[in-house]
């Protein structure tokens, strides 16, 4: 089968070098867009999104990622943009994390789809349940008790995307 959508999910590569060119917002409502239309656990609309691209909080979460990481480098890899998603804590909304991360995956592919790259970032837990998280958090207008559940870096790629590595021929199984 082939179509648009499914080429680009075969095609999407996590980005790890980006242009410090700021994205069009067009290109971001249309990534946000597209977190927002993820599946929920019940239809709940659980998670949070947070789209940052003002450049002294950009620097404040590489430092506190950073922190974490334990590394001077910076996590996010130079993305002018960085979108972080929130949710529930799990004892309060059972498929918190889940719906958290179709959300991310979700604007992952939107991201390839619109021209932009996009990576995973981890450590989002452990930033915003520190002091510093938690001010951060009511700054950006979010309730109290949500959690950190992962970021993407986002922007413009500054090279080629390599090409997919070979999948495993026993990824999946057909039981009839």
């Amino acid at each position: 089968m082939n179509n648009e959508v499914l080429k680009a999910l075969r095609e999407r590569r996590s980005v790890r070098a980006f242009k410090a060119e700021q994205i069009k917002d067009e290109e971001l409502k249309a990534v946000l867009e597209a977190g927002i239309y993820a599946p929920t656990g019940m239809g709940r609309q659980d998670p949070w999104i947070v789209a940052v691209q003002d450049p002294k909080i950009v620097a404040q979460l590489v430092r506190m990622n950073a922190a974490i990481m334990g590394v001077q480098s910076n996590p996010y890899y130079g993305a002018p943009t960085i979108v972080l998603v929130f949710a529930s804590r799990p004892e309060k909304w059972f498929t918190s994390i889940y719906d958290g991360t179709l959300v991310l995956g979700n604007m992952m592919n939107a991201a390839y789809a619109a021209g932009l790259g996009s990576c995973w970032i981890h450590r989002e837990r452990e930033m915003f349940d520190t002091e510093e998280g938690k001010q951060l958090m009511k700054q950006f207008g979010l309730p109290d008790d949500l959690m950190g559940i992962g970021s993407i870096a986002l922007g413009y790629p500054a090279a080629e995307l390599a090409p997919a590595k070979p999948r495993k021929a026993d990824y999946y199984r057909i039981i009839r």
